[in-house]
């Protein structure tokens, strides 16, 4: 049962929500005002149900191949004609400015597309998420004749790209690399080392492949202060073969039409990107794109699953309803509709997918005013709330995405747990996002000991901002005080807990560590309970169609869901000392 229909309305409802019309208003982006986002996002959406998500399956059964003697991937046959009708629409580059072969669009649209590509096919969808990130990392820090020579070719889909900083000893730790990158005469370098975990870096799709590799030079300081990256294709200019290749696969749990490949660059030739020991600054732009996205991953995915439940749901009937007067009198048994469980669960998926996306919205119009906008102070408070987004977006999204999963195959029962109905899939392939790019734990510890120390708390006190000047806004909004009210006090015990972890953090450092992931998903129900009050007072102001079910929808989310909170307010207050109690040998 293969069911996927692009959330075309709750898009544009987000979109006018979150102030998109600020960056259509922008001269670089006039073509593409709200209704030219809805046909674009309806079309895509249309394109992506019917040629890609029928190869989603495909990809889980027959997997990727590697052959040992030639040491290439071979992708799904289907995975070929979906990929190239993908890089044929410019689906790719729809981002890519146009003096480099793309679009144009606003990054708004390339993460709306991601929703859409990682619901229909997340393994191929993986294909052009690096690729994209490889692009804005060149268009940040590239030579010209890099990004004349590479950004088109990425754009087109002709060339896809990968990002290989892992070692088989050196995981998060990357200041523990050891891939080296010698000095040649004409400038290039040759680029020795072996890296693991790299999605995409082998495979038939595209003509070359780009390899964006950290490494060190000669002489370089210890740590991440002496790292480089260097841009490594598979074929050179001249067409020769370059001396790296795939000396294995990784056999996944998910993901299996995405070849997890084991790289050994073997003297490969290499060109430096930006300047020399400061690649971590040039690997960061391409990491955080793809931080964003995979957080994107837990929207689509409980989106698709959840659909799947409903729409099994609808149809099913078991036991009877606790209300004898919801029984149907003709029939042995009920609609499981009539159950509260089956409708808590539902509720639950619904109502936390509408929350994460419209904060995945909220930080998506902040990445175009961040590139876009004429006024400085505009685009560094939009580049600071994407900063404090991107970990919480990245860690909260899909740890809930992977629940909510798991909550639509308890709703189809013994029936979800079978590959008949794709859940147990997108459960398997959820799971890989609560890992990559970061584990979620390195995504609360980047919150807690980077994003709010910065600048004395900059960027906290903006988001505070944000919140005190919505709060503001919604005065005499009366249909709205039961949502402003439980804000107000999320808002300030997150400060309260905000300023109590600092100053034990200030004391010991592992009182930080012990909470962060509690902390994170703390400051995620605060910036969601936010996102809902915009939702709503939108929903208000333009007497949206679906103000009534938005109105029941975010009641169940501030009932059912921010209440977990105050539990999370209790494990935050009792810091490290009981998990640090025990001895090694007493785990």
């Amino acid at each position: 049962m293969l069911t996927y229909n692009t959330p075309v309305d709750d898009i544009r409802f987000l979109l006018g929500a979150f102030g998109y019309d600020r960056i259509s208003d922008l001269d670089k982006y006039q073509d593409f005002d709200l209704d030219t986002m809805e046909m674009m996002v309806e079309e895509s959406g249309r394109f992506y149900e019917e040629v890609v998500l029928p190869t989603n399956e495909i990809g889980d059964r027959e997997h990727v191949e590697w052959d040992p003697e030639t040491h290439e991937v071979t992708t799904p046959e289907a995975f070929k004609d979906a990929y190239e009708q993908v890089a044929q629409n410019g689906y790719i580059g729809i981002t890519t400015s146009p003096e480099h072969g793309g679009a144009g669009a606003p990054e708004t649209l390339g993460v709306i597309l991601t929703e859409i590509a990682s619901a229909t096919n997340k393994s191929l969808g993986m294909f052009g998420l690096l690729s994209t990130g490889l692009i804005r990392a060149l268009e940040a820090d590239g030579s010209e004749e890099q990004k004349e020579r590479y950004i088109p070719k990425l754009a087109s889909g002709e060339w896809g790209g990968t990002m290989a900083l892992t070692e088989p000893h050196a995981g998060t730790d990357l200041g523990l690399i050891r891939t080296r990158a010698e000095p040649n005469d004409d400038g290039s370098y040759e680029i020795t080392g072996r890296k693991i975990w790299i999605t995409a870096g082998e495979h038939d799709l595209t003509d070359n492949i780009v390899h964006f590799v950290l490494a060190r030079l000669p002489d370089a300081p210890e740590g991440t202060q002496g790292i480089s990256v260097f841009l490594v294709p598979k074929y050179l200019e001249d067409g020769e073969r370059n001396d790296v290749e795939c000396v294995g696969l990784e056999e996944k749990m998910g993901i299996h039409g995405s070849p997890t490949c084991e790289m050994e660059f073997d003297g490969a030739t290499g060109y430096l990107v930006g300047e020399p020991n400061k690649g971590m600054r040039s690997m960061f732009v391409m990491m955080n794109e793809a931080r964003l996205k995979v957080g994107i991953e837990g929207v689509a995915l409980s989106n698709i699953a959840y659909q799947t439940a409903l729409n099994w749901a609808k149809d099913r009937e078991q036991s009877r309803a606790l209300d004898k007067e919801k029984r149907d009198p003709d029939a042995q048994a009920d609609n499981i509709l009539v159950h509260p469980d089956v409708r808590r669960m539902l509720a639950n998926i619904k109502s936390s997918v509408e929350a994460m996306r419209g904060i995945v919205m909220w930080a998506a119009v902040n990445l175009d005013l961040s590139d876009s906008h004429p006024d400085d102070e505009v685009r560094q408070e939009a580049q600071d709330l994407v900063d404090l987004l991107t970990p919480i977006i990245k860690a909260y999204c899909t740890e809930q995405g992977f629940e909510n999963v798991s909550e639509a195959m308890q709703v189809c029962g013994g029936a979800g747990y079978t590959r008949d109905m794709h859940i147990e899939q997108y459960l398997r392939d959820m799971r890989i996002a609560m890992i990559y790019e970061g584990t979620n734990h390195i995504q609360a510890l980047d919150l807690v000991g980077r994003k709010l120390t910065q600048d004395d708390g900059r960027l906290y006190r903006l988001f505070q901002s944000r919140m005190s000047d919505l709060i503001g806004s919604v005065e005499g909004y009366d249909e709205l005080d039961e949502f402003v009210e439980p804000l107000k006090d999320a808002s300030k015990t997150l400060t309260d807990l905000t300023m109590r972890l600092g100053q034990k953090a200030a004391e010991d450092r592992e009182q930080a560590g012990a909470v962060a992931n509690n902390y994170l998903e703390y400051f995620a129900l605060t910036a969601m309970a936010y996102g809902w009050v915009r939702q709503l007072k939108y929903a208000v102001d333009q007497k949206s169609d679906n103000r009534e079910t938005k109105f029941k929808t975010a009641r169940f989310w501030f009932n059912h869901i921010l209440p977990e909170r105050h539990s999370l307010e209790d494990v935050i207050g009792s810091g490290k000392e009981h998990m640090m109690a025990f001895d090694r040998d007493e785990f």
